[in-house]
Order: structure tokens, then sequence, then C-alpha cells
């Protein structure tokens, strides 16, 4: 569909310049204040927003019309972006900057969820769609971590902004001309946040949420890298492999699920795919060498394509004139639960002076809870058996 298409080249794009844009403020502020600290916590300045942007702005989703939201959204992120590739920009300015192109983005990223299920009626297509979006997010994410630092060096962090704020130009152009408006799907005399309690007063939702939010379990590995690296008896030369395993693996599992199986059975095994993500990480503990390590977290990867299933679902359950709101609600625990997660992994292998072990206590804790979740998703489902489908389940009882 043209539609689909140009959502899907936008982000893509989008995606790609946001990288760039990352390792670029990284280096920049490293270079300026020669302070690690700085330079990670302005990294972390662009998952903070989250937060904030997605608890309350993502409703902006379901109040005003879609397309032109994500069309003045991108127009803004541009500007704002273009401003940070100013040279001399101050450090202080950058982060308020950074701060607010995330807080732009959230009710953006909830009306192009939002869109694209109303764009696919169907099912299985708007699944695949789904996979399509996984697969190119992560294969770029893989790029940007293999040629990223290498671009930004060679063409200078100001340039390596610019061609972001271009992004973002680029995706207002394609959603303008390709993208039909539609109605407003919610009402402003309808509660702030409606969404949320539509999701949390409902046990299929909080069982969706559960296993999404898994994720800050499961991330754990990739906040130990460089400590991990170090136990395995490897140099820092290995770091990049053993963060690139993990959406290696992905993509490799959203493939496997989207080619040979269906939509009803993918929604059955959510939960067992769940709990195996996390039982691989138990490996761990018998402290393998480099090229287990690396094979235990790009299986896990592919167990942890099941996220895809989980979010399509998600989405379709949900009403589509609170569909904004309800996309704001997960995806702010689930950065904010990767957030948690990594620090948590830190102050434990700090604790207990092991990587390998906290990253297979990980695993254990995430199979406790992941067991529980598959075992009340499969009940929900034996109960009403017609739940194996997506958008069947909007008329489904909670």
């Amino acid at each position: 569909m043209t539609e689909f298409r140009a959502l899907w080249f936008a982000e893509a794009q989008s995606v790609f310049g946001d990288q760039l844009a990352k390792v670029a403020l990284t280096i920049l502020v490293y270079d300026r204040t020669g302070s690690p600290l700085l330079a990670a916590l302005m990294y972390a300045l662009t998952f903070m927003s989250a937060l904030i942007g997605g608890l309350g702005l993502s409703q902006l989703a379901d109040r005003f019309p879609r397309r032109a939201l994500m069309v003045v959204s991108a127009l803004v992120q541009g500007a704002l972006v273009g401003l940070m590739a100013i040279p001399g920009m101050p450090i202080a300015v950058l982060c308020v900057l950074v701060l607010t192109v995330g807080l732009v983005q959230s009710p953006s990223a909830a009306a192009q969820n939002a869109m694209t299920r109303e764009i696919f009626t169907d099912d299985e297509l708007y699944l695949r769609s789904q996979d399509l979006r996984g697969i190119s997010t992560n294969t770029i994410m893989l790029l940007g971590l293999a040629g990223g630092g290498i671009l930004v060096v060679a063409i200078g962090a100001s340039w390596a902004l610019a061609v972001n704020a271009v992004t973002f130009l680029v995706g207002a152009l394609l959603i303008a001309l390709f993208v039909k408006e539609r109605q407003v799907a919610g009402g402003k005399e309808d509660g702030w946040f409606g969404a949320a309690r539509w999701v949390f007063g409902r046990s299929r939702m909080r069982v969706l949420l559960t296993l999404s939010w898994l994720v800050g379990l499961v991330v754990i590995p990739e906040g130990l890298v460089a400590p991990l690296a170090r136990e395995l008896g490897e140099s820092d030369a290995v770091v990049g492999l053993l963060l690139a395993a993990d959406p290696l693996g992905f993509v490799v599992g959203v493939y496997v699920l989207s080619r040979f199986v269906v939509a009803e059975h993918r929604v059955r095994v959510m939960g067992l795919l769940a709990a195996g993500a996390s039982a691989t990480l138990v490996g761990f503990a018998f402290h393998p060498n480099l090229v287990f390590a690396l094979a235990l977290l790009a299986l896990a990867g592919m167990f942890g394509a099941y996220q895809i299933t989980v979010s399509a679902t998600f989405n379709s359950l949900v009403p589509n004139d609170i569909r904004g709101g309800a996309f704001g609600i997960i995806r702010t625990g689930l950065r904010v639960s990767q957030g948690i997660g990594v620090a948590i992994g830190g102050a434990v292998a700090q604790g207990i002076g092991s990587a390998t072990n906290t990253i297979a206590l990980a695993g254990v804790v995430g199979v406790v809870i992941a067991v529980p979740a598959a075992v009340a998703w499969a009940r929900l489902n034996r109960a009403e058996p017609e739940t194996a489908g997506l958008t069947r389940l909007n008329t489904l009882p909670s």
C-alpha cells in the first residue's frame, strides 16, 4: 500500500538519522568536555523524554488529525535538530534541544502506530507490516553500530546532525504527499487518562504489558558488554559484536515468524517465546566463551521477536479512539523498563563482581515472571478460543 510504504520509508530513514545523531552528540560532548559522565548523560537524554511524552503527549494522537500531527512533529523535530547542528552550540542548550525533540516525537510515534492499524484491516497483512518495521529498524540499528561512528568521524558531528535534520524534512514531505488524512479518532471531551484506565482495567492488556516490559530484563546484557568482554577474556574490540548479537538474532527471529508462522499461532505462543528469551540468558551461569556468549545473545534476540506480535495484538485490542494514548503507555513502559533494567543490572554486577552471573540472574527473574504470564495468556485464550486472532479481540470481554 502506498500509505504504508510512505510511513515505512519515512520511519526507516529517520531511524538512521537518529542513530547518527546519538553517536554525534556523544562524540561532540566528550570532545568538548572530556567527561565520560557528561557524554553518557547526553546519550541518556534521548530516552528520558519517553516518560513524560509517552504518558502525556501521546494522547494528542487521539485528539488531533494524525497525519497533520505527524507532519508538524517532523517539521519541528527537523528544526530543533538543525539548531543542534550549528557549530559551537552550548552544551546546556543541546541538552534542552535533545529533550524537546524526544517530547515532540512522542505524539508523532503514537499517531503513526495508530494510523498503521487503520490502514491495514486484514490481520495477517497488518502483522507482516509490523514485521517489516521491526526488521528494518533493527537492521538500521546494526548498521549504525557498525558504521555510525566511522561516518560521524568522517563528516563531523555537525554535518551528521544536519543529515538527521534532513531526514525529518523528508519524512514530513512523504507523509504529506502520500498519506490520507482521516477524521479525528477521539474527542476532546474524553478524559486525559482514559486510555490508561481502559488498558489497566483489562486482564488481557495487563498480561500483554507484562510480556512487553519483560524486555527490561533481557536488555541487561547490553549494559554489561564492557565488563562481560573482560570476563570472557576478550578485548574491548568484541564489544560491538556483543551489542550486535541481540538485534541480529531479533531480525532472524522476526523473519522466521513472519515467513513460517501464521498470525493466529503467533499470538498463542507469545508467552512461550517470552519465557524462552529469559531462559536463554540463564546459560550465562556456565560462564561461556565468546562464541557461546554470542550464540546465547543471538538466541535471546530470536525469541525476543515475540515483541512484534505483542505490540500488534495490543494495538488491535485497543479501540481506535484511544489507540494513541494506549500506545504511549506500552511504549513508555518499554523504554523505561529498559533504562531501569540496565541500571539495576549494573548495580548488581558491581555488587557481586560478575557480569555473567548478573545476566544469568536476570534470566532467572525473567523466567519467574514470564511463566505465570504465559500461563495466564494461555488460560485467557482457552476461555475464549477465538482470541487467537487480532482484530477479533476487540469484540471480546476483558
